[in-house]
């Protein structure tokens, strides 16, 4: 028999480093769980409350469709993004289809900015009137698949406000389709974020609701927008961001930066507010690392460059908004918000070509991973998974179909999710409508 190897360690230096790591082990189980794989939509449309009413967002897809019309068809499109040749049929079937079928993917009716001050009763009756209009909406089957309000801030002159049409809103809203039947993509938005204990009352807030309007405890969700330079750093030193999203206590869904008042708020000039801004750059950079591994999602802001009216050209307004998508998404800002039903065509068209630039070497990378073939790559886990989750993107956003998948890496949707989400890959892909097994 042979000697047993000599070791250093003792079986009590391997429960006194366990004792010691317990803590570590916990936090990095609670506080970074990595995403759950579930779908982000590619954009936030925000519609003033006024405005909103049911099938407005079929409204908005139509409206674009006419843009293209205007521009001369979806050929000057597809030129005004340079989409590569070969995939610019493709791109273009799925933005036709995605006008037709499902124009905007998250809704926001808008209480702050878009709305304005026009008065206690005039919101009381707005909040009210909302929240009937997008039950009528749900019904009908043209609400998008994710839906919600932002309302006004919790800085002291709009904090009771924001409050009153937050709480108006949801108890109507419960009134009127039922505590059990809140919208699956239901989300809230809290802008103008200044510090930590607007999130911490934000989360006492939405926990009261659930308990007097009969909610699951947890079903409220909120997202945050990044839009003052005090959330980046604080007069402390401190980075709140951080902080916030451990006081959010797993309620926090996603950080959003708001492109005007966070330039603004730092002095830069009009012309120069941009999502391309290197101030802008510097806060999202901020924001990225701090939500690393966290599950929160992140969007970028918008452009307000819009076409000079209805019958103007779309085609400089796409350009730009094309070529400000396609640099977010580099960045992995796999979300942004648009302002214009003339947004609709470029962001849908950018985003596509993105995902599918190169999705013929990530499947055939990914296949190799799968079949363990060591041609071309020898792709271990930590490389499988970011070509996973860039084709469980490209699937759940509508640019590659089911059959692609099962023809180019030749797996399912869910396998695909456990490759690229392996701590959550039961919570399986979802993508955008039915319609893509076909394409």
């Amino acid at each position: 028999m042979a000697e047993p190897f000599r070791t250093t360690f003792t079986e009590r230096d391997f429960e006194v480093a366990t004792e010691w790591l317990t803590p570590t082990d916990q936090l990095l189980e609670t506080a970074y769980p990595g995403d759950d794989g579930a779908r982000q939509p590619i954009h936030t449309v925000y519609i003033p409350a006024q405005h909103y009413r049911v099938g407005i967002a079929q409204e908005w897809g139509r409206r674009a469709e006419e843009y293209v019309a205007t521009a001369g068809g979806y050929a000057a499109l597809a030129d005004a993004l340079e989409l590569p040749t070969g995939e610019r049929d493709a791109v273009i079937d799925r933005v036709r289809e995605k006008l037709a079928t499902e124009p905007i993917e998250d809704l926001r009716i808008d209480f702050e900015d878009g709305f304005g001050d026009r008065g206690d009763e005039a919101e009381d009756e707005a909040a009210v009137t909302a929240a009937r209009t997008l039950a009528a909406d749900l019904a009908a089957g043209s609400a998008p698949p994710y839906v919600g309000i932002r309302f006004k801030c919790f800085e002291a002159d709009t904090r009771t406000r924001g409050m009153r049409t937050l709480d108006l809103f949801l108890t109507a809203l419960v009134e009127e389709i039922g505590a059990g039947e809140q919208p699956a993509g239901f989300i809230l938005t809290l802008p103008k974020v200044s510090t930590v204990e607007q999130v911490h009352v934000m989360v006492m807030l939405v926990e009261r609701l659930e308990q007097d309007l009969g909610l699951a405890p947890g079903q409220l969700r909120f997202e945050v927008q990044i839009e003052t330079p005090q959330v980046i750093i604080a007069a402390d030193g401190t980075l709140p961001i951080a902080r916030f999203l451990r006081r959010g206590a797993g309620r926090i869904s996603g950080l959003h930066y708001g492109t005007y008042d966070y330039s603004a708020s730092l002095g830069v000039a009009a012309a120069q507010q941009s999502l391309e801004h290197p101030a802008a750059d510097f806060a999202k950079e901020v924001m990225q690392v701090a939500v690393a591994g966290t599950g929160v999602r992140l969007s970028d802001g918008s452009t307000n460059v819009i076409p000079a009216g209805d019958s103007a050209s779309p085609v400089p307004t796409w350009q730009l908004h094309g070529r400000l998508v396609r640099r977010s998404l580099e960045r992995a800002y796999y979300q942004g918000w648009d302002l214009h039903p003339a947004h609709l065509p470029s962001r849908f068209a950018a985003s596509y070509a993105f995902f599918r630039h190169g999705v013929t070497e990530v499947s055939t990378r990914l296949r190799n991973y799968v079949e363990q073939n060591t041609e071309g790559f020898l792709d271990e886990p930590a490389t499988a998974r970011p070509l996973a989750a860039f084709l469980a993107r490209g699937l759940q956003s509508g640019a590659v179909s089911q059959a692609e998948l099962a023809d180019t890496v030749g797996i399912s949707p869910q396998a695909l999710l456990e490759i690229a989400y392996p701590r959550r890959g039961q919570s399986g892909v979802a993508t955008t409508n039915e319609g893509n097994e076909e394409r």
